[in-house]
């Protein structure tokens, strides 16, 4: 943990090959039996697990965690917090200045517990390195898990995500209050087909039920713990990838 070391702690024991490591999660409805933070719990629960497995391979630190995300597609419940894409964007260009500032190392792993956060990601990681020199990448941790248990489309709250949650804080997930998941007939051409994007809604009766679109009747924190261990493993190759960036990154070109 960043946090917990000294001011003169910082260049004793960070490197220029440090890799920090930025939970980013988000507050919203995750249906009736799952909390608001749940994409917080799995971001740092992730990270924890990274740090332990990969941190003294890859000298890992975990900075504390970006909690507020992208989340409009929520927006209707209550509880769901959800920042402007502006403002999401200004606060982690200015926590990336600060890295620059203040640390060391130029190395950042950003674990995002939270889909919609995606696209803006893939943006910024370009502009981070291009007007900071900041290497940085993006893990998202469900797909590096790759299938879910799950026999249907398993988009918010369903198998994937109620199956980590009970591997990661099984005192969190209200299992009484799981609801009957939505046919999701609509899923394939509103969410999953890459060739258009569409502006869907978890209040959409043809996507969603209570919020959810998947089944979470089919998790258990056997999966859980299973999906955990492939987000770990998967990850080495990702972190090491990162690191040989570094040599690369500002190069000009010939």
């Amino acid at each position: 943990m960043l946090g917990e070391l000294t001011f003169p702690e910082i260049t004793r024991k960070l490197k220029p090959t440090s890799i920090l490591c930025l939970p980013l999660g988000a507050i919203e409805q995750h249906g009736p039996h799952l909390p608001l933070d749940t994409d917080v719990v799995v971001a740092e629960g992730v990270t924890r697990a990274l740090v332990d497995r990969w941190g003294d391979q890859f000298d890992l630190w975990q900075l504390p965690t970006f909690s507020i995300g992208l989340s409009r597609e929520h927006d209707w419940a209550p509880g769901t917090l959800s920042l402007s894409l502006e403002t999401f964007a200004h606060l982690l260009k200015e926590i990336a200045r600060e890295i620059v500032r203040a640390l060391p190392t130029r190395n950042l792993a950003i674990i995002n517990g939270h889909g919609g956060n995606r696209g803006a990601l893939e943006t910024l990681l370009r502009e981070l390195a291009s007007e900071l020199s900041l290497n940085a990448c993006a893990l998202h941790p469900f797909d590096l898990a790759g299938g879910s248990p799950a026999a249907v489309a398993d988009v918010h709250g369903g198998a994937a995500e109620t199956s980590i949650m009970l591997a990661l804080a099984p005192d969190l997930v209200r299992q009484d209050l799981i609801a009957p998941h939505a046919s999701g007939e609509h899923v394939a051409a509103l969410i999953l087909d890459r060739a258009v994007t569409f502006p869907w809604r978890t209040d959409d009766s043809r996507l969603a039920h209570m919020g959810i679109i998947g089944d979470p009747a089919q998790a258990s924190a056997e999966h859980g713990r299973a999906m955990l261990g492939r987000m770990v493993v998967a990850a080495g190759p990702v972190l090491g990838r990162l690191l040989e960036n570094q040599a690369h990154l500002g190069k000009p070109l010939g």
